[in-house]
């Protein structure tokens, strides 16, 4: 095992100098402090560190007089004098660079479109003429079931500019669940594909998106991207799509959508400028347990959020090429787009990790010329266990991982088989804020399986269980004070009660996200999961993490779940769910040897009841394992109670869960 906390990279002399967060950190005439202390000060005085934001990045926009913020959580108000719009941030380079690449989009079948500053403008005003056209306005909702292709830029780029509201989900995503997401927001619009290619097999799509518009009554027009008819094109006619279907309202193709092919015939772009918590977009929970939670963020949060982020944390700037793997129905495609406020080239890409072979992404990075390399922690681990040794990855300077807590291990292999000079990120956050609340900052050094640090602006503290912060003890991960990005509201929810009892029912007036953290020192985090699903063994609390760390390290494992079915009070079994990499199966003698390690590595606490195979562990959509629900179903929950299959990748393998009895502690 790699040691945790082995240093593997320290920035030089050269980096920290170059570094956007050391020229901030000049331009505040603060030059001389180390960054524990730059993020003390951005938290403890957060009208002054906003401020400077809006004024460092000359954000496009009215600041307006009066406080930069009122009330505390969970009614804090941001900027309440200010007008802002999104769109107009992100396009705003077009002016100054309009040849420049703004938007590479690639396909795992080779596909390979670009779009320059300028020709994203002029597509960004002729989509928001259409969508004018069909009476799009001010918080009217326009709702998007596509694939993670240029259209959806646009087509999100346009609405934003309009004042209007956005919200997406994959292609890949069952109708139900999309109905359950998009009735909550009573749409105007809906553009959706006709299908999509996927591990290299055509997946047709017309049937469920006329399911969708027949359950969407407040549509007034369904517009069609045939992408599966032509990738290459989508932009062209596809009259076969236009004037069917009986439910939708008007019906019509992207191509008459976007006003014709005529070059140059766009009018201008007219930016509506809103109250800085104006709806932007309306990002969803998993929905695994329930009907999905509608999170809406506002224009002038997430422009400052990602600013922030993506240029202190993420080093972003216009020489960059900033590619993350993601679908439109995950946070991270609202947070790789936002690559444009930094001025960056954007790399979207369209389909499997893993096609032809699981180095594919890398070799996308190496063609592409890719700076920031983004993607979830288990494509790192699948990588290392594939033994890949990337190559032509001489730009590269930066790798981001997200999505689950990457080990050690994962480091280490990035360290050794990647790039030796390369600065990797692990970052924790979630959808709730769209960013991440602890992650890189290329002025400190990162050492294996540790997060570097707390990001600017984000108070982050570890709690224990009597709402005390703990430094170098696993506690819950709170913000003491707000951020701009925190949602402005979730839908249909006017009194703020569904918003409060997700956020502040356990330590009022401050935020509880779910996760356990340990915050070291040096101010290094280390995340071990959702504290919703602990292991409590002998009355030790004991994250997920660290048992994934040790099980999924075995070549024989190719994925795992455990459960711990006790309750407060009560001891319970600890349960080990193992599906076997091709090859292999679970032996007696393979179950005792996982056994040995997992006591001999971690602890007898650690060491499962009973270990038993499945053909998979089941996932949401955006990859997180079903701990909860699991727990639930070998509790007795019918699986149509504890999880919604519609929000799964795999919901097929939720019945090898089903118990022959309840498991009682």
């Amino acid at each position: 095992m790699v040691e945790e906390g082995a240093l593997l990279w320290k920035p030089t002399d050269e980096v920290v100098r170059d570094s956007k967060i050391a020229r901030y950190r000049e331009w505040l005439g603060r030059s001389e402090d180390d960054y524990p202390h730059l993020w003390r000060w951005s938290v403890e005085h957060p009208e002054e560190f906003w401020s400077s934001i809006w004024e460092y990045f000359q954000v496009i926009g009215e600041r307006g007089d009066g406080p930069v913020i009122t009330g505390t959580m969970p009614g804090a108000e941001w900027f309440p004098h200010a007008r802002i719009n999104y769109a107009a941030n992100a396009l705003a380079r077009a002016a100054e660079a309009p040849e420049k690449t703004a938007v590479v989009f690639r396909n795992e079948s080779g596909l390979r479109r670009t779009l320059t500053n300028a020709q994203l403008l002029e597509e960004v005003a002729r989509v928001r003429a259409g969508l004018a056209r069909l009476g799009v306005g001010v918080g009217d909702r326009v709702v998007a079931y596509l694939p993670n292709i240029p259209e959806a830029l646009i087509a999100f780029l346009a609405t934003a500019s309009l004042g209007a509201v956005w919200s997406s989900c994959s292609p890949d995503f069952g109708a139900p669940s999309v109905i359950d997401r998009f009735s909550q927001i009573e749409p105007k619009v809906l553009i959706a594909v006709d299908g999509y290619r996927y591990g290299g097999k055509a997946f047709d799509r017309t049937a469920t998106v006329r399911d969708i518009a027949a359950k969407l009554p407040t549509l007034r027009a369904t517009v069609w991207v045939p992408y599966l008819a032509d990738p290459a094109a989508p932009g062209r006619p596809a009259t076969e799509h236009a004037g069917t279907g009986a439910a939708g309202g008007e019906v019509l193709d992207w191509h008459a959508l976007r006003g014709g092919a005529e070059p140059g015939a766009a009018e201008p772009v007219v930016f509506e400028q809103v109250p800085f918590g104006h709806p932007l977009w309306v990002l969803y929970s998993s929905g695994t347990t329930g009907l999905p939670k509608p999170i809406v963020h506002g224009h002038g949060g997430i422009v400052l959020e990602h600013l922030k982020s993506l240029s202190f944390h993420q080093d972003l700037g216009p020489q960059d090429v900033f590619f993350w793997y993601t679908t439109t129905g995950w946070m991270m495609w609202n947070y790789l787009i936002g690559g444009l406020l930094v001025g960056a080239t954007i790399v979207l890409y369209d389909g499997s990790a893993t096609e032809p072979d699981t180095g594919a992404l890398w070799r996308l990075a190496a063609e592409e010329g890719v700076t920031y390399f983004g993607t979830g922690a288990p494509y790192i681990m699948a990588c290392q266990k594939a033994g890949l040794r990337p190559a032509g990855l001489e730009r590269l300077r930066g790798i981001g991982s997200t999505g689950s807590p990457l080990p050690p291990e994962g480091f280490a292999w990035v360290y050794s088989a990647v790039k030796p000079d390369v600065q990797l990120g692990s970052f924790s956050g979630g959808t709730d804020v769209c960013t991440g609340f602890v992650g890189h900052v290329p002025l400190l050094p990162i050492r294996a399986g540790v997060i570097t640090c707390r990001c600017m602006g984000a108070p982050v503290e570890a709690f224990d269980p009597e709402g005390r912060p703990v430094t170098g003890e696993v506690g819950e991960l709170v913000l003491t004070g707000p951020m701009p990005s925190m949602p402005v509201m979730f839908w249909n929810d006017p009194s703020g009660e569904r918003y409060r009892a997700s956020y502040f029912a356990e330590y009022p007036g401050v935020w509880r996200h779910g996760d356990w953290i340990k915050i070291m020192p040096d101010g290094g985090c280390v995340i071990y999961g959702r504290s919703d699903s602990t292991l409590n063994r002998g009355g030790v609390r004991m994250g997920t993490s660290e048992f994934y760390r040790v099980v999924e390290r075995f070549e024989e494992i190719a994925d795992s779940l455990v459960i711990d079915t006790g309750a407060l009070g009560r001891e319970g079994r600890l349960l080990l769910f193992v599906t076997m990499a091709p090859g292999h199966t679970l032996t007696e003698e393979f179950a005792a040897r996982l056994r040995r390690t997992l006591r001999s590595e971690l602890s007898p606490r650690h060491v499962p009841d009973e270990i038993r195979e499945v053909p998979g562990i089941p996932r949401t959509l955006s990859g997180k394992k079903l701990e909860v629900p699991v727990r639930k179903i070998l509790q007795g929950t019918p699986v149509e109670q504890a999880a919604n299959p519609d929000a799964l990748a795999n919901p097929e393998v939720l019945t090898h869960f089903i118990p022959e009895k309840p498991v009682e502690g």
